[in-house]
């Protein structure tokens, strides 16, 4: 009984294991089709989830999930409680990720530019803006990956620089 008390000098590491299962499994209910992936932490679990929703990915690589989601916080610390309220207001209402862009705008959202970041980090492989824009995902982004099955972007040049370019006639 003791153990479940808190120290004041530090957490108890069974309440904490506890109440991050209770949450990824609570996390792992909003999106009954996707993968079981690992993550971190309870907000990592959220940016996971609400990312596949978004993206309409069952699976998503956890490596470039975690450099996007570190980017997103750095960006803004606000995000993992932005990502937490996003998810639980498509889970409430029940959105169709189709639909969800056009009701945050309709509804002048605190939350309206939460999706397109997300999309952007994953479709683009970049997180921030103008000078703050950082490139964390190029070959592995999805706007490649997508179309990887049918072309074959040139997302990087394979020998000398502008090989993969035709000369001009």
């Amino acid at each position: 009984m003791n153990q479940l008390i808190y120290d004041g000098d530090r957490p108890d590491r069974t309440r904490r294991l506890l109440l991050f299962g209770l949450v990824s499994a609570y996390t792992a209910t909003l999106i009954p089709w996707a993968l079981a992936q690992e993550a971190s932490d309870a907000d990592e679990g959220a940016f996971l989830a609400l990312s596949a929703i978004l993206v309409g990915r069952q699976s998503l690589d956890a490596a470039q999930a975690q450099r996007l989601y570190a980017a997103l916080v750095a960006d803004d610390p606000g995000f993992p409680a932005a990502a937490k309220a996003l998810l639980a207001l498509i889970e409430e209402r029940k959105i169709d990720p189709m639909q969800l862009q056009t009701i945050l705008d309709d509804e002048k959202s605190a939350l309206i530019a939460l999706p397109r970041r997300i999309v952007t980090a994953w479709y683009m492989g970049i997180v921030g803006e103008g000078f703050n824009a950082r490139a964390l995902a190029f070959e592995k982004a999805l706007n490649a990956e997508v179309v990887g099955d049918v072309l074959r972007p040139p997302t990087y040049s394979y020998g000398a620089y502008g090989s993969w370019a035709r000369k001009p006639i």
